[in-house]
């Protein structure tokens, strides 16, 4: 690799950090390949150069977030479910009606082992969004792969709405029991 290549590589990948953690909201690999006049392709391998150098970078469906290390005062508990593919939306729009944010999806798989989803959705606005992206490419829940049982993890201000929410999951019966 060129020195001048490593130099505009260092440098796109510092303008990324910059703008991750100035940002309120998600950066799509689209946007800052715009921003950045590469492709999204490179977008992908800086982020991926980035996490390998420790920068706590997730991606989500709708885009980056650099994870801020101040520390939670949120209340975080992992609980799990079971309902058909159909019933997903539903089950999101409880927990963010609730309050709170959807930090993941985690499902067992028979050779994978434990796969595990960011998805960061707090509002309907966010649960909307990851619902028109899984239709226009055509992707599938990671649900799927274990017949509706998967786990999430969901954090909010306080236990009372984490219970809350999960007491209306209980009654759609969307909780696994024992």
């Amino acid at each position: 690799m060129s020195e001048t290549k490593k130099i505009l590589g260092d440098k796109r990948r510092n303008l990324l950090v910059e703008w991750l953690s100035t940002s309120n909201e998600p950066l799509t690999g689209g946007e800052l390949a715009k921003r950045t006049n590469v492709s999204r392709q490179v977008i992908v391998q800086d982020i991926s150069i980035l996490k390998a150098k420790k920068h706590p970078i997730i991606a989500t469906a709708q885009g980056y977030i650099l994870v801020k290390s101040t520390p939670s005062t949120k209340v975080t508990r992992i609980i799990a479910c079971k309902h058909s593919p159909e019933q997903t939306k539903e089950e999101l729009f409880i927990l963010v009606d609730h309050g709170v944010t959807i930090r993941d999806v985690i499902v067992e798989h028979a050779i994978y082992g434990e796969i595990t989803a960011n998805l960061m959705l707090s509002t309907r606005k966010e649960v909307e969004m990851f619902f028109e992206k899984l239709e226009t490419t055509n992707s599938s829940l990671l649900s799927e792969l274990t017949n509706g049982v998967h786990l999430h993890t969901i954090e909010a201000d306080n236990l009372h709405q984490l219970e809350k929410a999960i007491e209306s999951l209980e009654q759609k019966q969307f909780i696994l029991k024992d």
